[in-house]
């Protein structure tokens, strides 16, 4: 792994850590004191504010400090932002006694991490040659879910053993590592002219105006999320159905399944670079199908412990993979002059796709049962399959010029 790639590791998942925790430990922290379902699923709203990083991503894009780097200045204040937010959590011990001001932390916290990723995944459109993107966006994925272990799992542990305020300096000392990988990273100097706010902001629509860019996210990657994401969300109501506590649902889907997808981000990123990002999709794509169906004995009514865990690990490993091209294809086609934007404004396409084919999966599930809008799933995923591999065909891997980057040098 070289130093670019261990740089946005240590920036992923410090960024990713904090989002782990509010929605796996501190979810699992309120419902043991007693808070109801209701406020919890409350809670997850603060994940909107997610998708809606695409209305100030041109704003990263057009201002930033040449002499402390473009988007390192940005890093700069958003990571200590981070620490700081997690440590205004300290007072609020027990934490369900004071939700409101909990909440209000939380967003707060939310707002500055999907900021953040907006320009780490700025620098990495610059940083990253066209061989290198399949294993960049392996470590981004990687980065997200070793992120979730540490903050859902790792933290949570402290808290069960050690109290609330040990849990969020933990929180906070993991995530200020980020902040050391900040001040050592020296970003290379922009050569290309900075878009106008006009520009940055008109660049939302003409990134899709590339050949095969709205084929790509308008066709390809709606079908592949509305696949695994109807599916997906079907596990949890279907784990309650089968009799799984809430704190056994928790740490599978939210620990467990994380574990092989830091795995299988490194694998597929190493894959697309040696195999083309076609090729990857259809081995991974296919490998999600199966998992799918792997789902089956649960979704029917049954769900013995080992075979339901490894079925769960399988999809979320072959769902890694998938992502890993999905968003080493965004990069080809993210322009680096804006690339935040371009990135953000293409995944966001995908996030919120995934937000509604989770709402219809369910909706379907009401109507015709868990199994026959999994076997749909299914049959939506191979259409993104081939698609996919028919727009690669067509569209080859880099739409899109290199960076312009007046040198190299960058630390870890």
């Amino acid at each position: 792994m070289n130093r670019h790639a261990i740089t946005l590791l240590m920036l992923y998942v410090t960024q990713y850590i904090g989002v782990g925790f509010i929605t796996i430990g501190l979810v699992a922290i309120l419902r043991a004191g007693g808070t109801p379902l209701e406020t919890l699923g409350a809670l997850t709203l603060i994940g909107l504010v997610w998708p809606l990083k695409v209305l100030w991503a041109p704003l990263l894009d057009r201002y930033g400090s040449r002499s402390r780097g473009h988007y390192r200045s940005w890093l700069l204040v958003l990571q200590s932002g981070l620490v700081v937010t997690l440590l205004a959590l300290l007072p609020f011990d027990p934490p369900g006694a004071r939700l409101g001001a909990v909440v209000l932390v939380c967003t707060v916290y939310v707002l500055l991490s999907a900021t953040q990723d907006i320009a780490v995944d700025a620098i990495a459109v610059r940083l990253l040659a066209q061989d290198e993107r399949g294993t960049g966006n392996g470590v981004q994925l990687a980065g997200v879910s070793l992120g979730t272990v540490l903050g859902g799992g790792v933290c949570l542990v402290a808290y069960d053993r050690l109290g609330w305020a040990a849990a969020v300096l933990l929180l906070a000392g993991l995530t200020a590592a980020g902040l050391v990988t900040v001040w050592r990273f020296r970003e290379p100097e922009r050569l290309d002219r900075l878009p106008g706010a006009g520009d940055a902001y008109r660049a939302l629509l003409s990134v899709f105006g590339q050949p095969g860019a709205r084929q790509w996210t308008f066709a390809v990657v709606t079908l592949l999320y509305v696949g695994s994401g109807a599916a997906w969300a079907l596990v949890t109501p279907a784990l309650v159905d089968a009799g799984w506590s809430q704190a056994r649902i928790g740490t599978v889907t939210g620990v467990v399944v994380s574990i092989p997808a830091v795995v299988a981000g490194l694998v597929a990123g190493g894959l697309v670079g040696r195999f083309g990002r076609g090729r990857v999709l259809a081995g991974a794509g296919s490998l999600l199908a199966l998992a799918v169906l792997g789902l089956l004995p649960l979704l029917g009514g049954a769900a013995p412990a080992a075979g339901t865990v490894l079925a769960l690990c399988a999809f979320m490993a072959a769902y890694t993979a998938v992502n890993v091209v999905v968003y080493t294809v965004n990069m080809d086609y993210s322009r680096p002059r804006t690339g935040g934007t371009d990135f953000t404004m293409l995944s966001a396409v995908g996030l919120a796709v995934s937000f509604v084919a989770a709402s219809a999966g369910l909706a379907a599930a009401a109507w015709i049962g868990y199994p026959a809008v999994a076997a749909g799933s299914v049959v939506v995923l191979a259409g993104g399959i081939a698609l996919g591999l028919r727009h690669q065909r067509r569209h080859g891997p880099a739409p899109v010029p290199a960076p312009q980057l007046k040198d190299d040098h960058a630390t870890a």
